[in-house]
């Protein structure tokens, strides 16, 4: 998984903030609804190990489920698998078209970064 995109997920779900509440009640870095973190064994979605494992584990599920189509990826990803099915591909709402051009701006700027950053250490 690419760590850019997991880090421009994080900082648009919750700014990085592990203690982190939606209004529809997602929690945690990666903002896991109640009924996904069940039903992937996470018991404390405040735990930041377990909410990014899990949070990846869905990711690339997604990943995988749209054959490598980030922008559909993302908007299943803030708007849910069954939005994606219900319009036969991308959903007419605005706010995930906003998410998802904002997570891809942070996975363009982390990337850039890393790329600065490689070789310094």
């Amino acid at each position: 998984m690419d760590y850019a995109l997991v880090l421009g997920v994080i900082k648009a779900e919750s700014n990085f903030n592990p203690q982190a509440v939606s209004r529809a009640g997602a929690k945690g870095l990666m903002q896991l609804m109640p009924g996904m973190a069940k039903a992937l064994g996470v018991n404390n979605s405040f735990h930041p190990e377990d909410n990014i494992q899990a949070g990846v584990r869905h990711l690339r599920y997604l990943l995988d489920q749209f054959k490598g189509n980030l922008p559909l990826t993302l908007a299943a990803y803030n708007a849910g698998e069954k939005a994606i099915s219900r319009y036969n591909g991308f959903p007419p709402y605005q706010e995930t078209k906003d998410y998802v051009q904002r997570v891809l701006r942070y996975l363009e700027n982390y990337s850039s970064a890393m790329e600065k950053s490689h070789g310094r250490y």
